[in-house]
């Protein structure tokens, strides 16, 4: 399988180097030159099979050349090992329709421990195979950061430097970032908000003469790896509604359209997917670019739902890469566009294209209510983002099952839920001294120039 840049100009790489290089040379994102896609014959024949049979299955359509079926046999069996729960991510009946599918079983407790468990392994295959070193730049709202310390830490050939925003994260979020104290962890929280951590994140990459020093790799979902194995829980969550012969509808709270992405990904690869329902809080730039084609960021609105306060979708590119008709250079001078403006509408033939997605805004009274009608109806306590996920579900007026995507466990957000609830979420047992354990962190101005030199103090060049 090889791998071309959305922006049509960066060198064609095989999975393990697009896998460590992250964001292509040019700026744009890696995808599949091509999408793989299952027969239905193919696709009945995963139902009933493990969790990792099916990743594996999936996977290595996307990996040939790379990582063969042992290897990613191998590196699945043990990513998925320290969940909490045996089928992974379960699937829970709320009522004739509607699904919960909880993605929040890994050890920090949200959606980013299914991708990021695996990708730490990969990661420390191919570096023991060349004998590299990488220095890994990273941006969260939240989720993300946590969830790639705890697969990161520790392990030989990899500096971690995660940028977050300065008190605006979750104190739960924000502590399991902060008390992992391995030397190779490092935790910068900037005075700015997401955005302003992912631009730096994208200049660093971006940076000839800094890249040039200093080997980055993103964990982001920039970086394809951590997106591809995401794409395996739409399937084995639909082969348990009845795919391949029965399609299936989700909701998907979402910020950088990476965990929606996914989805379009299974959809291209003969996953009956009947409608991607793409959920938004006020920071509501997806939704105006699906119904109107008005991609132009505002000012980010902080929100109960910290993961998904985001005005600039970097996955959003990939899902644009193929409405252009996979036209490199018209996207690249789309994005250009939007880079210098933080505007750009977009053409009618390519939302003409986007059939497969519809979406919603859900603002704080309905996410709100939709956490006290989730409690009273089905005894289920959601964290903020997953009840805005679920709001966008029950809009929904189709006929085919709809799961919407449970991406955090609610204790990751007490104060949220209590507020809508009365009722405190506890972490589970074995995070229970989290809020006692010492932490570490640096802050700093959220500008490209501090965060290099940050970096450049601390990392190994070259």
């Amino acid at each position: 399988m090889r791998y071309v840049s959305t922006r049509g100009v960066a060198p064609i790489l095989d999975f393990e180097a697009a896998t460590l290089a992250g964001l292509a040379s040019d700026g744009g994102l890696y995808v599949p030159e091509t999408w793989p896609r299952f027969s239905e014959a193919e696709i009945a024949a995963m139902a009933g099979l493990p969790y990792v049979e099916v990743a594996v299955r999936v996977c290595q359509r996307f990996t040939a050349g790379s990582l063969d079926e042992a290897a990613l046999r191998t590196i699945f069996t043990a990513a998925y090992g320290r969940f909490a729960h045996a089928a992974v991510v379960p699937l829970k009946q709320l009522d004739h329709r509607h699904w919960l599918l909880e993605l929040f079983h890994g050890p920090t407790l949200a959606f980013k421990d299914v991708a990021l468990q695996a990708l730490g392994l990969v990661f420390e295959r191919f570096l023991a195979q060349s004998g590299q070193h990488i220095t890994v730049i990273g941006a969260t709202s939240g989720d993300t950061g946590s969830a790639a310390i705890d697969a990161l830490a520790g392990r030989s050939g990899v500096e971690v430097y995660m940028l977050h925003p300065h008190g605006r994260v979750s104190e739960v979020q924000r502590r399991q970032m902060t008390t992992v104290l391995d030397g190779n962890i490092h935790n910068v929280a900037i005075e700015g908000n997401f955005d302003d951590a992912q631009a730096i994140v994208k200049a660093m990459f971006n940076d000839a003469a800094f890249a040039a020093r200093f080997p980055l790799a993103a964990v982001n979902s920039i970086n394809w790896a951590r997106l591809l194995f995401q794409v395996v829980y739409y399937f084995t969550s639909a082969l348990s509604l009845g795919a391949p012969h029965r399609a299936v509808a989700y909701a998907v709270p979402t910020g950088n359209f990476g965990d929606v992405f996914a989805g379009y990904v299974a959809a291209q690869m003969g996953l009956p997917i009947e409608r991607l329902v793409v959920a938004t809080n006020r920071n509501d730039i997806l939704h105006r670019a699906l119904t109107s084609g008005d991609y132009s960021a505002g000012t980010v609105a902080p929100t109960d739902a910290p993961s998904m306060d985001i005005q600039v979708s970097s996955n959003f590119e990939r899902l644009l890469f193929d409405l252009s008709g996979r036209d490199g250079a018209a996207l690249a001078a789309a994005m250009a566009e939007f880079e210098a403006t933080k505007k750009l509408a977009l053409p009618q033939a390519w939302l003409a294209k986007a059939g497969l997605f519809s979406s919603a805004r859900v603002d704080a009274d309905e996410m709100a209510d939709t956490m006290r009608w989730a409690l009273a109806h089905t005894g289920e306590l959601l964290d903020p983002h997953t009840a805005i996920g679920l709001a966008a579900a029950r809009r929904d007026t189709g006929n085919a099952p709809m799961v919407t995507l449970a991406t955090a466990h609610p204790a990751k957000f007490p104060a949220a839920v209590q507020s809508a609830t009365g009722v405190h979420p506890d972490l589970p047992a074995r995070l229970a001294d989290l809020m006692t354990r010492t932490e570490r962190y640096d802050i700093a101005p959220a500008n490209l120039q501090a965060i290099e030199a940050y970096v450049a103090e601390r990392a190994r060049a070259k």
